[in-house]
């Protein structure tokens, strides 16, 4: 097999959960220890750090990477999903796993793995951890796939884990309320390895479940939202300046409103390792660069300017939300936001076009709600099976009174592709407009896809 007959070959013995959702979901670590013990506990090569968390986990787990990197580490970073190429999942400081790696995995091992059934997040772990074994990696930054107790990513054992937030999603499996998922997430808690919370919202009964099971597995647990480490803070053309206690000033490449919160996060979980400084401004300033992130407030052009971000629940779509909305002190001109708490302009002096799609298992009249009225929707689908339908979608903007584009008879203007609707978002901008694409990481995977295509 070829690398791409590969890939499909992956998609199809072991169903991928981002394209059909519930059917590829495997509780349980039974086929997780079965594949470790298989491959000769690769994991216990190397050191890691485990993340979870609602939302946030890649820019905490990218950005960590980063700084490592920076320090003079050989770093792992293992992350999901995908948005253009499955090797994304597999890094080694910043490069993806070769093509032919992932065709003599599947090669020399499916006579061992397919009896098992495997889950496809069961198989892309244990090629992750016996990849970085093999490429003698000093340290992995482990991402969480969904929830934490029953992920396959939890047989490590961490010298730091990090929860970066609770809310609603992936209610299905994890419970349906806050307090059932942080338990779940919880179950990343090892015995006397510390913990990080990056943020409870005030949410008392949050806060006492993850100290509940910290205090259970004699860790030490660190609330970061609680802290002092940042003493200013300031978003300025997409960038954000911090000035903290023990750390020095850095600026930070990633410019989305919720990078704050995950800033505090990650300098919490950098004082438990010993990281010099310098390291750690670099791998802010660098961190796209360094480990190949995307999607994360990324910025594709300008005149007009184009803005993508995978936030896809109504936990992280409540920052872009804030972000894109006009408020009366920034309308004037667009200086620096203290703290980052205030509603940003998006930076746009001209019309704000949104190009928006979602999948159907998600939270959608939540995360519409959260989206400013003014301006104008081009409705589309990803091309996974989760996806809404655009006109589904539309027909529920309509309702909560998103103006999108209509026929003469005025019903709305649907896309089938999410390239067909950022290009007709494209042909209607002025220079000085502003494009938002996102809803969902398979919108913006559809997008980059797409200009790759045309690139």
């Amino acid at each position: 097999m070829n690398y791409q007959e590969t890939i499909d070959y992956l998609f199809n013995v072991a169903p991928l959960f981002q394209n059909i959702g519930a059917g590829a979901y495997k509780e349980g670590l039974e086929n997780t220890r079965l594949l470790d013990e298989h491959f000769g506990h690769p994991h216990k090569a190397y050191k890691t750090i485990h993340v979870a968390g609602t939302n946030g986990k890649g820019s905490v787990s990218h950005t960590l990477a980063a700084i490592l990197q920076a320090a003079g580490f050989r770093v792992g970073l293992y992350t999901s999903p995908h948005l253009v190429d499955f090797r994304e999942r597999i890094r080694v400081n910043g490069k993806m796993i070769p093509e032919q790696r992932v065709i003599d995995f599947v090669t020399d091992e499916r006579s061992f793995f397919e009896p098992l059934h495997p889950s496809f997040f069961e198989l892309t772990t244990a090629l992750a951890f016996q990849y970085f074994m093999e490429q003698e990696v000093d340290i992995a930054v482990i991402e969480v796939g969904l929830g934490g107790r029953l992920d396959c990513t939890n047989i490590i054992t961490p010298l730091v884990s990090i929860i970066t937030n609770i809310s609603f999603d992936h209610t299905q499996f994890l419970g349906d309320t806050l307090d059932k998922i942080a338990n779940e997430k919880a179950g990343i808690i090892k015995p006397n390895v510390p913990v990080i919370i990056g943020e409870t919202n005030g949410n008392s009964t949050i806060h006492q479940v993850f100290l509940n099971k910290a205090q259970a597995m004699d860790a030490e647990i660190i609330f970061a939202d609680e802290g002092d480490e940042i003493t200013n803070a300031r978003l300025e053309n997409d960038r954000w300046y911090y000035e903290t206690r023990h750390f020095g000033c850095f600026e930070a490449e990633l410019g989305g409103l919720c990078q704050k919160r995950n800033t505090a996060t990650i300098l919490a979980a950098v004082q438990q390792l010993t990281i010099k400084p310098a390291a750690i401004h670099e791998g802010f300033a660098r961190v796209c660069e360094l480990t190949g992130l995307m999607g994360r407030w990324q910025k594709l052009r300008s005149n007009p300017t184009v803005i993508c971000d995978t936030g896809h629940n109504v936990g992280g779509l409540q920052y872009i939300a804030k972000q894109l909305t006009p408020s009366d002190s920034t309308i004037k001109e667009r200086k620096s936001i203290i703290m980052g708490e205030s509603s940003l302009t998006a930076g746009h002096k001209g019309a704000l076009r949104m190009v928006i799609g979602m999948v159907a298992d998600k939270d959608v009249r939540g995360s519409l709600s959260l989206f400013p009225r003014q301006g104008t929707y081009y409705f589309t689908q990803a091309s996974v099976k989760r996806a809404m339908p655009a006109q589904e979608i539309a027909s529920l903007g309509q309702e909560l009174g998103l103006p999108c584009r209509a026929d003469l008879e005025g019903n709305p203007i649907t896309y089938s592709t999410v390239g067909e609707a950022y290009h007709a978002a494209l042909a209607d901008a002025r220079p000085q407009d502003f494009i938002f694409v996102g809803g969902s990481s398979f919108i913006v995977a559809d997008l980059l896809k797409s200009l790759q295509e045309k690139a």
